[in-house]
């Protein structure tokens, strides 16, 4: 049975890591970003008429500063709007895809008179929705809700496995995270190591960012993690 790391933060992990042993793929724990809240007041939602959310950990953590399940939703990708729809908001739409796909789906559904939008969001963020959606005429209000910060070090027990040739492949799902599992890479002396394993990518920015020599790097066809178990699922099947 092939095992793969899982370099999502834990709290997004266990639905892949289900999905994957759902196809006969073990899995392990390979977390390189914390996700802590940032605590604060109810986000204001006067005169807005959508949030916009590029994560899950947005969404949680906008759920717990604010209790409106009642306002239009937009998600960048199918994981997102499931985490969205289990807390409960009621007006979800998905873009299925990437930032630029949901700024897309953004730019077609809304209408600049009708309000600003909210972008619920990390102290880093990937892409530039803003950007996008304010040349496009709308107001983006960007609420820095949680941060995610950079693991320091490669768990012991993945840096084990690797080691022992037990791992045949990672997963990265954004350049943030690719650029992490390069350092952490080099300074657990893991180089030659990963030339003998494959990198799964949501995206080919995610592939792009890691300069590891994989031995094979392995894209979804689309940004979104159907798309990536369908990768995985051809590859090894």
């Amino acid at each position: 049975m092939p095992m793969l790391a899982i370099t999502r933060p834990l709290e997004d992990a266990a639905s892949l890591a289900s999905a994957l042993a759902d196809l006969g793929i073990e899995t392990i724990a390979a977390p390189l970003m914390l996700i802590e809240a940032i605590l604060g007041s109810e986000v204001d939602l006067k005169g807005v008429q959508g949030v916009l959310f590029t994560s899950a950990n947005g969404a949680r953590a906008f759920a717990v500063r604010s209790s409106d399940r009642d306002i239009p939703v937009y998600a960048v990708g199918d994981a997102t709007a499931r985490a969205l729809k289990d807390l409960k908001f009621k007006n979800v739409t998905t873009a299925s895809g990437d930032v630029d796909d949901l700024a897309g789906l953004v730019s077609r559904s809304c209408d600049p008179d009708n309000g600003d939008l909210v972008h619920a969001c990390a102290s880093v963020v990937a892409g530039d929705l803003s950007g996008i959606l304010t040349t496009n005429g709308f107001r983006v209000v960007r609420h820095v809700l949680y941060q995610a910060t950079a693991a320091q070090e490669l768990p012991v027990e993945v840096i084990e496995a690797i080691r022992a040739k037990k791992v045949d492949g990672m997963i990265v799902y954004s350049p943030r995270t690719a650029h992490i599992l390069d350092t952490l890479i080099v300074d657990a002396g893991l180089s030659t190591a990963v030339a003998e394993m494959k990198l799964f990518a949501l995206s080919q920015n995610a592939s792009k960012a890691s300069t590891s020599a994989w031995h094979e790097r392995i894209i979804a066809a689309h940004p979104c993690q159907e798309s990536l178990l369908e990768a995985v699922r051809i590859c090894y099947y």
